[in-house]
Order: C-alpha cells, then structure tokens, then sequence
C-alpha cells in the first residue's frame, strides 16, 4: 500500500474542500449570497471590461498648460525675489516658454542673476548688456517636471476613480503624455469624462469689490472670474494671491441645509483651519471667493470667524453636482488638464456573447481531454480526470479570492490550463508503464513514477511560469489577464496531478487491492 503522512491527506483533502467553499459563490448571485450566513465567503470573480462592459477613455495630459502656468509661477518667483531686494524692474512677462524683464539698473544684473539662480536651481537665466535677463528651466528640469505631472496625473485619476466605487479598474500610462482608463460596469462615459476631466483646482481668496469687473477686462493684480447667481452670470474682481487651497482640504461631504438643499460641507487640515481662522478672523466684512476652475462657486461676505477649519459651500447643486464636487474635492486636484482623444462603451451583450463562448471552448476541452486520458490510460487516466475537474474549482476559487479580474484572454488560459493540467499525469503515467515494463512491482513501480516523474514536472512547470511571468511583467491589460490565470493553473496542476491523484490511488488501492494495475 502507498505510503501517505497523515498531514498530507488532511492538507491535500482541505484544501479541495476550501477550494469548493470559495469557487462556490460563483453560482450564486449577489442578492442570493446577503442571505447566506456571515461566515460563508462573498467573493466573486470580477470580469473585465471585455466580459461584463464599461467604459473606455484614452486621456491626453496637456502639458502646454502646465508650461504656462510653471510660466507664471516663475515670473511670480522673479517678482517677489526682485522686490523683496529692492531690485527694480519693467517689463516682466510670461511666455510661452521663457520669461523676460529688464532691470532698472544694469548694474544690478549680477547680484539679480544670483539671487534668482538660489531660489531655484532648476532656472536658467540669459542676459544682455542693457539689462534684460531672460529666465527659463532647463531641460533635465523640465523633463523631471513632465514625469512628476504625469505619475500625479494617474495617482488623481485613480482616486477618483476609486471614489466612485468602480470595481477592478484598469488605469495606465500610455506613452509619454497619455493615461488609458478602463471601468468594467460602468454605462455613463458622459459623466465619467467629465469627473475625470476636470482639473477641480480649488481655491480661496478674497474679492476687491472696488473693481467694476467686466468681462475680457484687464487689470493687475486680480482675475476677472464668472459667478453664476439666480440663473445669470456676473463677474468679480477676485485678487490672485490665494488664501487656501485644496491641498489643505481633508473631507468633503455633500449633505443639505435646513432647507433641503445640497450643500457640501468641507473640513481643513490643521494648518489650513488656522489659515482659514486667520483670514476670516482679519477681514469681517469682506468677500470671500470659493473659486473652482477658474469658475466662482460662491462669494459669501465674512461674517464672524470660521475658526473650527470647517466650512459649507452652496450653490444651487443638484444631489448628483454636490456628489460629484465633494468626490473631485476629496480626490484632489489634477496638476494639469485631461483631454479625452478616445472613448468607447463596450455594451455589456459583447462580453456575454465571449464569456458562452469560453464556456463552450473549456467544456469541449474538457471532454476531449478527457476522453483521450480514460482511453490511453484506462482508470489512471480516470483519476487523472477527476484531478482536472479540482483544477478548474481550485483555479476559481483562487481568482475569487485574490479578486482578479478575468477577461477574454483570461478564459483562453483557463482551456490552455485544461490541457496543461494532463501534463504531470501523463508523465508520470508513462513513467509508472516504464517501471513496470522493467519488472518492478505493482506498488514499488507506482512510488517510483511519482518520485522520478517529479523533477521533469517540475522543470517543465518552472520554465512556463517564467515566460508567463515576463508576460504579466511586459503585459497589460487582457494580457495580464491571461498570464494570471495561466500562472495560477499551472500552480494548482501541480498540486491536483500531484499529491490528489496519488491520495485517490492510494485509497483505491487499500479498498479494492487490486493484483495488477489498469494502466
């Protein structure tokens, strides 16, 4: 009789059995599995977008407004290092790609060019005679700059997209300026293209109401901004210098008022609050600007000092507006616009017509798989059967677990895995033949063929899992997906063609004991 420890049939007959415990959710539904008792696993397998439907949006991050807003800034940084020195100047302005100004006094040009140069590293700074510097990053800078504007790009892009609860979500750079974004389950590319879209770059800062705002009106040291209030557009002169911003933001929360109207209450980090205090505590009376996008929200006069670091914005929202706005204020604010150059809604039909169609394919691998065994193998290849069919409920209970996201390609490993998992058997079947073609005995030619076959299984199983493995590495995407379920139906094939059908042959062989083997 074989030789089995004890532990290794209770491993190997407990981990069959939690693998039917966890592949079983599977044939449930959701609202079948809340009436389930709490103890009992909820998991599902999650599909992607080309099984359940979604949406599809390639998105461009503009790097020319960022460019002309880190234009800005720097010429912002040369005003205030040059005043701060008493260091006069005319003519600063922000190009597309450099900044220029000429100096009051030639003879300042090098004490300016130092004091520019250490406050930041990253500028370069040409000059003439006559006193006209011309300031711009540097490549290595800019380069630098570009990478940190994407990675935050996709870091905001996921939070937001994880604020709107969508499951599995698919988010990718694309080269050297694009984001892909994948949402399975998700109907409304409308709505997502706009959250995603949006820069929701919020700040606070007050209202010079001794400017008579027009539109397209210039003046220095203020934006001319849109209001809308009671259904009409006006405009106020809202000073540049920013108060807060969101970066000081903590919560955001919609919720209504006493009169049953969607608000959205927010909350400040520590620092922020003691801005928000002070600014409010300082200037009773004057306009504050809530301003979103270049757009005011709201522009409440101050009334009494806010110095709890909580607020409440309102503004004629809808429920849906207020949601949407408290989610763009928790995710933060992008550092650059978004572009949609591509959209696509995958009808969820598709995917139901691709996942029939893998089940017929993993079906009909199946059988012919296990015909073939039962036919060159007799009951050996029986058993061998038997371990497949664990190979399949192992392989999704293992996808539920770690909630991978299965796609099409995903299905194609699970038929590739149907094939694959015959291997081991049938190697150390041929191996079992070979020692009893050399005269071992019954027992001694079984022990045998699973101890010899065990190097070339192992050897063979290890060198697909590293090409699987540089797949899912390279990979994206269905990729992914396939190199997943490929890895771990190779995995699991080792332990069902293994130690399974051994524990099945070893308690055939103490029930029936049998004087030849049907092999």
């Amino acid at each position: 009789m074989l030789y089995i420890p004890l532990w290794k049939k209770i491993l190997t007959i407990g981990i069959c059995l939690l693998g039917l415990l966890f592949a079983s959710p599977n044939f449930f539904t959701r609202e079948q599995l809340e009436n389930f008792p709490s103890w009992y696993p909820k998991s599902q397998i999650t599909l992607g977008l080309d099984l359940q439907g979604g949406a599809h949006l390639l998105l461009e991050v503009d790097f020319d407004a960022v460019q002309k807003e880190q234009m800005a800034s720097l010429a912002d940084m040369a005003r205030t290092t040059l005043r701060k020195e008493r260091i006069g100047y005319t003519g600063l302005a922000a190009k597309k790609d450099f900044v220029t100004l000429t100096l009051r006094n030639p003879a300042d040009l090098e004490k300016a060019k130092s004091l520019i140069h250490n406050t930041d590293k990253d500028v370069e700074i040409t000059s003439a005679a006559e006193g006209q510097l011309t300031l711009r990053f540097d490549e290595a800078a800019l380069r630098t700059r570009r990478k940190s504007v994407l990675a935050q790009s996709i870091e905001i892009v996921r939070r937001r997209v994880d604020e709107m609860g969508t499951a599995e979500p698919f988010i990718q750079q694309q080269g050297d300026d694009r984001i892909l974004v994948q949402l399975p389950g998700m109907q409304d590319p409308a709505r997502i293209k706009a959250m995603l879209g949006k820069t929701a770059k919020l700040q606070f800062r007050f209202v010079d109401m001794s400017i008579n705002a027009e539109p397209g009106k210039t003046v220095p040291g203020v934006d001319i901004l849109p209001e809308e209030r009671d259904g009409k557009t006006i405009y106020l002169a809202v000073k540049k210098q920013i108060i807060l911003s969101g970066e000081n933001l903590v919560d955001a929360q919609p919720g209504f008022d006493e009169y049953n109207r969607p608000i959205i209450n927010f909350k400040f980090d520590s620092l922020g609050a003691k801005k928000f205090g002070d600014a409010t505590k300082n200037n009773i009376g004057q306009v504050f600007a809530i301003v979103l996008d270049d757009k005011i929200i709201m522009a409440p006069h101050i009334q009494t000092p806010i110095l709890d670091g909580r607020g409440m914005i309102t503004g004629g929202f809808s429920v849906q507006q207020a949601q949407d706005l408290a989610l763009l204020m928790r995710a933060g604010a992008l550092p650059a616009p978004l572009n949609p150059i591509e959209e696509r809604t995958v009808g969820p039909g598709l995917g139901a017509d691709s996942i029939a169609s893998g089940e017929y394919a993993t079906i009909i691998a199946i059988l012919m798989v296990a015909a073939f065994m039962f036919i060159a193998y007799s009951f050996f290849g029986a058993i061998a059967n038997i371990a497949v069919v664990f190979n399949l409920i192992l392989l999704f209970a293992a996808l539920s677990v770690t909630h991978a996201t299965l796609t099409l390609p995903g299905i194609a490993g699970i038929a590739l895995t149907v094939g694959m998992a015959v291997d081991a058997n049938v190697l150390i079947n041929e191996r079992i033949k070979e020692e009893l073609r050399n005269g071992r005995k019954m027992l001694s030619a079984i022990d045998a063929g699973y101890n010899r076959a065990m190097t070339t299984i192992i050897d063979s199983n290890l060198t697909t899992l590293i090409g699987v493995a540089l797949l899912y590495y390279f990979g994206a995407g269905p990729t992914r997906g396939f190199a997943v379920t490929t890895s771990l139906g190779i995995i699991i094939s080792m332990f069902t063609a293994i130690s399974l059908t051994k524990l099945i042959l070893a308690w055939w062989i103490g029930w029936r004991r049998p004087t030849h083997l049907p092999i």
